[in-house]
């Protein structure tokens, strides 16, 4: 690791925070991605398609800007696609039974102080350590 190795998440970190403030400000909606995704494809979500189209057009294009920048060889997908599929699947459940994703409760909700998106965001990173522990200690995963 370099010296600057921070500088990536801490930018990307402040450009998620930046676009979440500006659209709560420009639009009075929450920067809510599941929200915005479901709009989007029209499965329930409220609000105008065009605008969570242009919201959801923009981070994937971030993410492509991103990485042709970085253009690291060691960042590399390490699974497999069925198991890719699970995985989005199981989090898109997630999201949706728990009425909203990491970036509408835990950078737009917690934000807000509102006690429900700190119970979910608590939730969220909990089970995400479990995971992980799981994961690596138990069945020997990456």
């Amino acid at each position: 690791m370099s010296e600057l190795s921070f500088i990536w998440p801490l930018t990307g970190g402040l450009l998620i925070g930046a676009s979440a403030g500006l659209f709560l400000l420009m639009h009075g909606r929450i920067a809510g991605v599941s929200g915005l995704m479901a709009s989007g494809l029209r499965l329930g979500g409220s609000g105008p398609r065009e605008l969570s189209l242009g919201f959801l057009g923009g981070l994937l294009g971030g993410a492509l800007l991103a990485g042709a920048l970085i253009r690291r060889p060691e960042v590399i997908v390490t699974s497999s696609l069925p198991l890719l599929i699970i995985g989005g699947l199981l989090v898109g459940f997630g999201t949706r039974w728990g009425s909203g994703c990491t970036s509408g409760h835990g950078v737009c909700g917690i934000a807000r102080l509102s006690p429900r998106s700190l119970a979910a965001t608590a939730l969220f990173m909990g089970t995400a350590a479990v995971t992980v522990f799981v994961t690596r200690h138990l069945i020997g995963g990456l």
